[in-house]
């Protein structure tokens, strides 16, 4: 850790190190294939291959992997050595330009949503260039992307792709209209990540830590949260020597961890990085996941990546930070000083405005999972009502753009794009609003309603994809106009007059929120079966498919998907609660009230008392008992119930009604019993055990 800078990015074959290794003509054609997509010869590809190997072979790798994102919501990988038999007995260290484009996985055991039979199991992977190979332990990793025999996606990062270069196709029409045609617009984001440590030995012993990464039963324990004494407080040794050793990969990694901090619940700690491209930034989101879960087991912890792990306390969530620029530097989502700067920042802001209102239900359904749906409307997340936060000053302009009225802020002059001078926002300009899902920070969008365990590629596949629907609404409108001054004046206003309506500064928490956004016509999808009816929405396929992001196949695969893993996560935690209640809790408790009728008998023979607290508890016990019986049977019902439901949507829907309301009663009922039951009678380890157990 002594040399930072050195170690920085010392395992990826990143551009520095190309330009070290390879032909002054061959680096040159990586350029043009990073920055303007150009396809590389296979003669070019095998020098690239050659020198790819060598470097990683000299850091100790054995190993090459198309690493690759399915829809899983995780990575995957299968690892190739470099050997070759050498026609001696012996062996060389080989690796083609063939074997650096494409590779082949079987693919019939990723989730696939109807796209292909399980018999068709042959899928593809392909290099991503844009995207740099790293090495991990002994293994050099290339990112690819991963299809079909027949092409279709079957993965995060292609869909990604296409929606970065369809907002790109876009931005680059609406940029040349203000007089920059050399420039290419690229999205970036920056990913907070919420997560829990916790230690081994309490996590190995509660199942339902093991199997689903959160507590299923847990009575509040005496202390929480309530005294924000963890929120940026000091960290502890074991936690710091984590986050060190984390950092430590991370950046050999060229991962630009730069801040970290205790989070609000106990155990709870945040990690943000710096931005990047949304590419890359998914990439390293995953191996960040990932390196968080290996290093907090070399350190005797678990690190918990669920959205709400614990009840009563705040869960985790993902932030994601958005914005557009240029391969020049130029933030378009930043005001500007001139002008002309301020009409194209206006523009741009607007088609924000726009995309998050015509598609709040695809940025709702970009952030549903099951786990997800325990945090949003709590309040330690946003609402599951999308809405924009812009801020006082901001919406001051808009509201005087939106009446050809005067801005009272720094000029008096009548509002008028192109005339009038916006003032320049400083990045603090406004104070932030934690409630709100989508806020203006500056010179950047913060969507706050990912959760901590999903890849944030959907979340940005959506944003691009609606951003790019504005800006091509735009450019159509702008391209030939007579008078562009006056068009773009007006296309501005008008789109500030219908979307309006999406913008809301207050508190997304209050309850009269609720109604004022159902007055405003805004959705509130508060469930993951809620969101995904609204997926196959005519309005939704024409957009991916007006853009070339999904077919209308790849778009019905997802929604299969993404109800079916609703399904399971819940049937899991079904079963386990299940489990847990029938063998472990059942038991402890009948014995313990049966002790307790025994001491109530041995007391009262020999000392002759009322046993006021024996016989009590144990009535109250016994009646408990009976209740937790009842409900786990119920539960065992309300599953068998979902499942006979043909049609998918449906036993989801069942899942979300019958099968979650059946969980809850009976971890209310198992909850209750745990607080009138001695510590080492209960099953497993209780809160306090859990959320202060790292010291």
């Amino acid at each position: 850790m002594n040399d930072i800078a050195n170690r920085f990015a010392s395992k990826v074959f990143n551009l520095s190190t190309m330009r070290q290794r390879l032909p002054k003509d061959t680096y040159r054609e990586m350029l043009r294939c990073i920055n303007e997509g150009k396809r590389l010869d296979l003669s070019v590809a095998n020098i690239v291959a050659n020198a790819m190997k060598d470097w990683a072979i000299e850091q100790g790798a054995t190993h090459f992997t198309h690493w690759f994102q399915p829809m899983t919501g995780i990575t995957a990988e299968k690892h190739d050595g470099f050997i070759s038999p050498s026609g001696d007995g012996g062996v060389i260290m080989e690796f083609s330009g063939k074997e650096l484009v494409r590779g082949e996985s079987d693919a019939s055991s990723f989730p696939s949503g109807g796209l292909r039979s399980t018999f068709e199991a042959r899928g593809y992977t392909a290099w991503d260039p844009t995207s740099f190979a790293f090495i991990k332990d002994t293994v050099l990793y290339i990112p690819t992307a991963f299809c079909s025999y027949g092409g279709e996606a079957l993965d995060m990062k292609t869909p990604l792709l296409r929606s970065m270069e369809a907002i790109e196709r876009q931005a680059r029409r609406v940029l040349t209209l203000f007089g920059h045609e050399n420039v290419t617009p690229v999205t970036t984001v920056g990913s907070e990540q919420e997560y829990f440590l916790i230690d081994q030995s309490v996590v190995n012993a509660r199942e339902d830590l093991l199997l689903c990464g959160r507590t299923l039963l847990g009575a509040k324990p005496p202390k929480g949260q309530e005294l924000d004494d963890h929120y940026y407080g000091v960290i502890k040794p074991r936690v710091q020597a984590f986050m060190q050793e984390l950092n430590d990969e991370l950046w050999q990694l060229g991962i630009l961890a730069k801040t970290e901090h205790n989070e609000a619940a106990p155990a709870q700690h945040e990690l943000a990085p710096i931005f990047t491209t949304a590419n890359i930034s998914v990439d390293h989101n995953q191996l960040t996941m990932e390196l968080m879960q290996k290093v907090a087991h070399r350190h005797g912890m678990v690190c918990l990546l669920h959205e709400k792990p614990f009840e009563g306390v705040n869960g985790s969530g993902k932030h994601n930070n958005w914005s557009i620029a240029t391969s020049t530097g130029v933030n378009l989502l930043d005001p500007g000083t001139t002008p002309f700067e301020n009409a194209q920042f206006l523009l741009f802001l607007c088609a924000v405005i726009q995309a998050v209102d015509d598609y709040q239900d695809l940025l709702r359904i970009s952030v549903a999972t099951a786990g997800n749906d325990h945090r949003l409307g709590g309040n330690e997340a946003p609402p599951a009502i999308i809405s924009m936060f812009l801020g006082d000053e901001l919406t001051e302009v808009l509201e005087a753009i939106e009446h050809e009225a005067a801005y009272g802020g720094r000029d008096k002059e009548q509002m008028k794009i192109g005339v009038h001078v916006l003032p320049r926002f400083p990045k603090d300009s406004t104070d932030r609003n934690r409630t709100s899902p989508f806020a203006f920070t500056g010179n950047k969008f913060e969507f706050r309603s990912p959760g901590s365990s999903q890849s944030i590629a959907k979340p940005n596949i959506v944003l691009n994809t609606a951003v790019a629907e504005s800006l091509r609404q735009f450019a159509d409108a702008l391209e030939g106009a007579e008078d562009f001054q006056q068009t773009l004046h007006d296309l501005i206003r008008d789109t500030i007059v219908a979307h309006k309506r999406i913008l809301f500064n207050g508190n997304g928490y209050d309850a009269s929120w609720v109604t004022e956004a159902e007055r405003r016509g805004l959705m509130n999808l508060r469930t993951t079966p809620e969101a995904l009816a609204h997926l196959l929405d005519a309005k939704n396929v024409a957009l991916f498919e007006r853009h070339g992001v999904f077919s209308a196949a790849e778009l019905r695969s997802r929604y299969e998907i993404l109800l079916e893993s609703y399904v399971k996560v819940i049937r899991i935690e079904a079963q386990t609660m299940i489990d847990m209640v029938r063998r472990d809790v059942l038991p402890a408790v009948s014995t313990f009230s049966a002790q307790l009728c025994r001491n109530a008998e041995a007391k009262a023979a020999v000392a002759g008392v009322a046993c006021g607290y024996e016989k009590s508890c144990c009535r109250e016990i016994s009646c408990m008992t009976d209740q937790i019986y009842a409900i786990c049977c119920t539960l065992g019902e309300a599953i068998h119930h979902a499942d006979a439901a043909e049609d998918t949507l449906e036993r989801a829907m069942r899942y979300k009604d019958d099968v979650v309301r059946a969980m809850q009663a009976l971890r209310d009922a198992c909850d209750a019993c745990e607080a009138m039951t001695p510590k080492g009678v209960w099953p497993y380890p209780s809160y306090t055990d859990i959320l202060f157990s790292v010291k």
